[in-house]
């Protein structure tokens, strides 16, 4: 493979809209700088203890991140990217942030009762997202 490998430092917006496949592993290879972490997270609704819990972090540990202007590691990087994609598509397939929001906090029938945001820790969690988020898309509700 002798393509040039993406610049993730002052790319958000790859993230934010579309990215391509060679940008997310290359990024998620590299490791996700804090201070773009930083940037992908601002518009979500999610704390800091949210995300130290999906990256099975401390809170500690992520504050270490951010003084020593550290790049989290290759698998907290791939978290970061398939939480920040699926939380872009959920605001597509629901219109608008506030709804999303809503959705990920509220108990789901079609999930066992579990809050959507409580399957973020997992990469198969994320995948039963996207799936619903699908189906929702498409009208299936149930």
């Amino acid at each position: 493979m002798s393509s040039k490998p993406y610049k993730i430092e002052e790319d958000t917006t790859s993230i934010v809209n579309e990215p391509s496949a060679g940008y997310l592993i290359s990024a998620s290879r590299q490791g996700i700088p804090f201070h773009t972490f930083t940037k992908m997270t601002e518009s979500s609704p999610f704390s800091m203890d949210d995300w130290s819990s999906f990256l099975h972090l401390s809170e500690r540990t992520i504050q270490r991140y951010k003084k020593e202007k550290k790049s989290f590691d290759p698998i907290h990087s791939e978290r970061i990217l398939e939480i920040t994609m699926l939380y872009n598509r959920g605001i597509e397939v629901f219109g608008n942030s506030e709804q999303f929001d809503t959705w990920l906090d509220a108990k789901s029938i079609a999930l066992g009762g579990i809050k959507p945001k409580d399957l973020l820790d997992s990469t198969f969690g994320i995948g039963l997202l996207k799936n619903e988020l699908t189906r929702i898309e498409h009208g299936v509700l149930a």
